[in-house]
């Protein structure tokens, strides 16, 4: 009565939109349906069925619209994890996005898009890019669970040789392209169970990303079996076996992009953490632990900062020993303490007081204001004093930038000037 041909590899234009559908117009009657599939490539075997046009077109709207919307999150989060991969340089994401893209043009071929929109018939557009993808797949379980030879030992290994086999795969679908699709089937079956080995073994670690990732590979694990075992849906579904396949993938993918972000969220917690330790580490690295003032080394680091016209003063605390001798360290250690305080009080926010250890304090002042910072002792010393210290004085001595060559002259020249001041004070007091 009738002859129709079709299918992704031929070159008749399908006459419903992403189907196979054929019209054939039928006079009343008793009719048998005889068929005859002449290929050496199919995963499923086509189940042919009669359905009048009307309910046909009204059919076939849901598989259609899912398969459009799939098609549109693989593109979207495909381009998304390309970018993130190339900006960032992280292999994970690279292998993400080649998983997404191969199943992008897998499921796009073989729900008619290539052949209805971009006349691109070749079965290869089936079969390979699921071979290609299933290794980016293994490639990115991989490294987004960080298994490796040290830590994972049979893990790794087993991986490897999982990847070895896939290539040995690809190879023998390209010298024998009717088993490719067949090939697909066992590179699937493959990585659904690494994937979910892994995803056990791990959790048992305790490992937050792996335990995330077992939810989003059991439910691809679940829905993929399930694909790859049937032969055919029941025709009131007007489904494709690659329907379900498609869902199945786009869950996964989904569901893969929320363990990734969990990822990234705790990448950046760790991330944040790390600079807080370090921003806390340098913080101790140039603070002195008694006074809490910057330390020798914050002193030395700002000094070279220093303009022509500014000025370093030198600073010597009388009476600790006078007090760690008579009263005790502590007591000596609060007399430091008191005068870190009152001077830098004194001082102001935009001159910085330094311990340079022991009794040894210095002032950078960016302008050379020398009088405000030697007016600002006197008042600190006065201050250490109603405190209880009345035994405490100081010495300082103070020399501008521009009066010595270099930086150790500068410190030198600063040093010998707060010693003349200090046998200058302890002449006054014994006269």
């Amino acid at each position: 009565m009738a002859s129709l041909e079709g299918g992704i590899g031929h070159q008749i234009e399908n006459p419903f939109f992403l189907r196979h559908g054929r019209s054939v117009s039928l006079a009343p009657g008793k009719y048998v349906l005889a068929t005859q599939v002449i290929s050496t490539n199919y995963l499923a075997i086509p189940e042919p069925y009669l359905q009048d046009q009307a309910g046909y077109m009204q059919a076939i709207k849901r598989g259609n619209a899912l398969t459009l919307f799939a098609l549109g999150i693989f593109c979207g989060l495909g381009i998304y994890y390309a970018v993130l991969a190339t900006s960032r340089n992280r292999s994970v994401e690279a292998m993400y996005a080649i998983f997404i893209a191969g199943n992008f043009i897998y499921n796009s071929a073989a729900l008619l898009v290539l052949s209805d929109l971009f006349n691109l018939h070749a079965i290869y557009w089936v079969s390979m890019p699921v071979l290609v993808s299933s290794m980016a797949y293994m490639l990115f379980v991989i490294h987004l669970l960080e298994i490796n030879r040290y830590q994972h030992r049979r893990l790794y290994y087993t991986g490897v040789v999982i990847l070895v086999v896939m290539g040995v795969f690809l190879l023998l679908a390209i010298a024998y392209p009717n088993w490719a699709l067949q090939l697909c089937r066992y590179e699937v079956g493959l990585f659904l169970c690494f994937g979910l080995a892994a995803a056990i073994r791990l959790s048992q670690r305790k490992n937050a990303t792996a335990k995330r990732y077992f939810i989003a590979i059991s439910l691809f694990f679940v829905c993929g079996i399930i694909t790859i075992s049937l032969s055919k849906l029941h025709e009131q579904f007007d489904l494709y076996i690659e329907h379900l396949g498609l869902l199945s993938v786009a869950i996964e993918v989904v569901l893969l992009a929320l363990v990734l972000s969990f990822q990234f969220s705790q990448l950046r917690k760790e991330k944040e953490e790390a600079l807080e330790a370090l921003g806390m580490t340098e913080k101790v690295a140039n603070s002195d632990a008694l006074t809490s003032l910057p330390n020798r080394y914050a002193f030395v680091k700002a000094l070279e900062q220093m303009p022509m016209h500014g000025s370093m003063t030198f600073i010597d605390l009388d009476g600790l020993k006078f007090y760690n001798d008579h009263y005790g360290h502590a007591r000596g250690d609060a007399l430091l303490v008191s005068f870190a305080k009152h001077y830098q009080h004194y001082l102001g926010s935009h001159l910085v007081l330094y311990r340079l250890g022991g009794d040894e304090f210095a002032v950078l002042a960016h302008k050379g204001e020398v009088r405000v910072v030697e007016q600002a002792l006197q008042k600190a010393i006065e201050s250490v004093r109603l405190e209880g210290f009345e035994f405490s004085g100081a010495s300082a001595g103070s020399a501008y930038y521009y009066e010595a060559e270099n930086i150790t002259e500068l410190m030198q020249l600063a040093d010998e000037r707060m010693y003349e001041n200090k046998r200058s004070r302890q002449s006054a007091v014994t006269a």
